[in-house]
């Protein structure tokens, strides 16, 4: 028992510095929208679309590579993801056109995030511990995605100034190589198919008619419309407000401090409280913040008040989404159906990059955007009050989780 202990406390270790790295790495990405979009004359348009479709990317490919983590392991797809995603990154320094930064920050990196983030990693965690300690474990690993955001934000600034944003790039490159050999220590292994297991087939099939994971789709639509919204085009909004550049990237820094804090809470009550029940709450307040943030007065120190009360809300739908999934359908495919749970986020994030980037450019601000995603806070609550974290049960009778 003490080596699966070790095993299991390494195997978070492990995931949890390949999520920080990850994580860390494209927080800051909204950091080069002014310096790129400048030196180019490209608008916000061009960087906005292009990471618009690094999260599609991102999120179309990650059931593809959720269903090979569950049937070869993680290590080996987090190791080529990492690989992906140095490659983008380089490209990504060379890029002067809209279509290399399409393919560089978009399909590269969008395909390196796939095999290195969330639905892969909490899949292996998954598998990796007991039932009732799962949630917490999420908890611990997404937590450490949130150090990564505030460790590395200042890091990334202080190379563009440093070296300017292309040999910044390269520097972030480099640091993107750490993921290769940790995903290969990584010692995940696919679940041993016990009787009563389902096909991927069978599971698929299953999965699409329940009507609560539907509706957990729907809500991590919500989530990742705001928060990459946010990441993105927050330091452009508080600039053109008049606040300096150093005031979004602090901001950004303490959205991921205090996302540290956010995720392993969720993490922590999700483990004996209604995990639906504290999504709805999560993103009613998220809603609440969101306007109180463009209601009031716009100054730095509402502005770090914002960062703070985001962060904590930030992630935290992360270990309680994937833990719904682990908890109604078990851990034979959890990677693969959380990854298509994250394919709606990433349709999301996909809407809210592109959206602000779209009508920034076509009325000279963001207030339509942060009107949306206002409203959708209050949809999402709506839909998560309905869900049931329920075990189906199998060779029975069907059960809808609605």
């Amino acid at each position: 028992m003490a080596i699966t202990r070790h095993n299991t406390f390494l195997l978070i270790l492990l995931a949890s510095l390949v999520i920080s790295t990850a994580m860390g790495l494209r927080h800051g990405f909204g950091l080069f929208l002014e310096p790129m979009s400048s030196d180019f004359g490209w608008g916000r348009g061009v960087f906005a679309f292009a990471l618009a479709v690094q999260n599609l990317i991102w999120g179309l490919s990650q059931p593809f590579t959720g269903a090979l983590a569950d049937r070869f392991g993680a290590a080996r797809i987090i190791v080529i993801g990492g690989i992906l995603y140095t490659l983008g990154l380089c490209f990504m320094s060379l890029s002067s056109t809209a279509l290399g930064m399409t393919v560089s920050a978009g399909l590269l990196i969008g395909l390196g995030l796939s095999g290195t983030t969330f639905s892969v990693i909490l899949g292996a965690v998954g598998r990796a511990v007991a039932p009732e300690k799962r949630s917490m474990a999420m908890g611990i690993v997404s937590a450490a995605g949130s150090f990564g955001q505030f460790a590395m934000l200042p890091g990334t600034l202080g190379l563009i100034e440093w070296l300017g944003w292309a040999a910044a790039l390269l520097a972030m490159g480099a640091i993107a190589t750490l993921m290769i050999p940790l995903g290969a220590m990584l010692k995940d292994r696919p679940t041993t198919k016990a009787l009563g297991d389902l096909s991927l087939r069978d599971a698929l099939n299953e999965a699409a008619g329940q009507k609560g994971f539907w509706l957990l789709c729907i809500g991590f639509f919500v989530c990742g419309f705001q928060v990459v919204f946010i990441a993105v085009h927050l330091p452009g909004y508080l600039f053109d407000n008049g606040l300096a550049v150093q005031v979004g990237t602090t901001v950004l820094a303490l959205v991921g401090l205090f996302n540290i804090v956010g995720t392993y809470t969720a993490g922590w009550l999700g483990g004996f409280w209604s995990k639906p029940r504290l999504l709805s709450w999560l993103y009613l307040i998220r809603g609440v913040v969101i306007a109180m943030f463009i209601a009031l007065p716009l100054t730095t120190t509402s502005a770090y008040l914002f960062g703070i009360a985001i962060g904590l809300l930030w992630l935290s739908t992360v270990p309680l989404t994937n833990g719904i999934v682990a908890s109604v359908f078990g851990v034979r495919h959890l990677s693969m159906l959380g990854g298509i749970v994250f394919l709606f986020h990433q349709l999301g994030s996909f809407m809210g990059v592109w959206l602000g980037g779209y009508l920034y450019d076509l009325t000279g601000h963001y207030n339509t955007v942060w009107q949306i995603a206002i409203v959708l806070s209050v949809v999402a609550a709506a839909l998560h009050w309905f869900i049931s974290e329920k075990p189906l049960a199998r060779n029975i009778a069907p059960q809808v989780i609605s």
